[in-house]
């Protein structure tokens, strides 16, 4: 079964709205703070790393050319890409003000 109408047009669009989300958050965080880093804003900068890859792979994967056209394959793993970048991201945001 195809994919609705549009849902590479939302989903590239939610990745980036999710990906700016992560870089305000990093900006609020204070990457740049002239402290030395303790173990955990190592954990919290590389989940939300690993987020930013995961959110900027989204695009690429789902405008991705497939066999048949009528293949939703890789619209399915952008979603997955989405959903574990978004985790990550927020993950990341949790971590950092539980510690």
């Amino acid at each position: 079964m195809p994919s609705p109408q549009g849902s590479v047009t939302a989903l590239s669009s939610a990745s980036a709205t999710v990906f700016s989300v992560g870089i305000v958050f990093l900006g609020y965080w204070g990457v740049n703070e002239a402290s030395g880093w303790r173990p955990v804003d190592r954990v919290v900068a590389a989940l939300a790393l690993l987020g930013f890859a995961l959110l900027g792979l989204v695009p690429w994967v789902a405008t991705s050319p497939v066999e048949p056209d009528t293949s939703d394959a890789k619209v399915r793993i952008a979603r997955r890409l989405f959903v574990f970048g978004v985790g990550s991201i927020w993950l990341a945001i949790l971590v950092s003000v539980l510690f």
